[in-house]
């Protein structure tokens, strides 16, 4: 017996054997309710990046179409194979069918990163909430330069965060980092504290973001996850640089390098 194996990532999907169209789904409910209804039977089948419910056009019956992203093709090809042609949540069948439209060429090749909230929502789904862990290992401020200005003083202030993710049923161990920064006109110190938290969670996020990006799950037939972490030149060189934040989401060109030479980014 032949066991399928499917490849998840944590990026945006973008193939066209991941995407279903949903047709003639009737007026008689709400969109909320077509949605939460779409959500909970297509869900079962796998994690899903989007559902998204849209009005007919003027020309066609009334009524709604609904498109739905999944991670893994094997899960939409299922999905659409259990659903298509019965009615579900409502009194007539619906018609389910995979994207037929070729992904254009500038998006073949992207590689979105998913957004924080599409990070967790997909490891906790595949993982478990005790499936993963995550913990920071250092978190600088690196920028904090202000001048004055009509209204107020105008403040640059920039983080640099280092992160650990850890898989420890998989004994898999992966980092993240990121550099925030932003210029605002500092008014008080309301204004000043506010814009502190802000970052500081901010570039928690973008590192763990970047974290999930090396990782790879590997579903198996049996409903079994593995974990695995990709291979790039940029983990070859932070072996050898141990100790040292990487710096990411940053334009150095922005940066005067009197200042950049002023920046240490060593791990305490």
């Amino acid at each position: 017996m032949e066991i399928q194996v499917d490849i998840l990532e944590f990026q945006v999907p973008v193939e066209k054997n991941k995407t279903l169209f949903v047709w003639d789904i009737q007026r008689s409910h709400t969109e909320a309710d077509i949605y939460n209804s779409l959500y909970i039977i297509f869900s079962s089948f796998g994690p899903l990046y989007l559902v998204k419910i849209c009005p007919n056009s003027p020309l066609n019956p009334t009524g709604f179409y609904a498109l739905i992203k999944f991670y893994s093709a094997i899960q939409a090809s299922k999905a659409q194979r259990q659903t298509d042609g019965r009615s579900l949540f409502q009194s007539s069948p619906l018609k389910v069918r995979l994207c037929s439209k070729e992904t254009p060429h500038f998006l073949a090749d992207s590689c979105t990163p998913l957004s924080h909230a599409h990070c967790l929502e997909l490891a906790n789904h595949c993982l478990g909430f005790t499936g993963w862990t995550s913990h920071i290992i250092t978190l600088k401020e690196l920028t904090n330069n202000e001048e004055e200005e009509e209204g107020g003083v105008k403040r640059r202030l920039a983080f640099g965060c280092l992160l650990q993710l850890c898989f420890p049923h998989h004994r898999k161990m992966t980092r993240g980092a990121a550099v925030v920064e932003d210029s605002f006109t500092c008014t008080g110190a309301d204004v000043l504290i506010q814009k502190r938290c802000k970052l500081k969670r901010l570039v928690r996020e973008k590192a763990l973001v970047q974290a999930f990006t090396t990782i790879l799950l590997i579903q198996l037939g049996d409903g079994k996850v593995m974990v695995e972490v990709k291979q790039t030149s940029d983990q070859s060189l932070s072996d050898q640089a141990e100790g040292v934040l990487q710096v990411n989401e940053l334009s150095w060109t922005d940066c005067p390098l009197d200042e950049i030479e002023e920046w240490n980014l060593t791990v305490s």
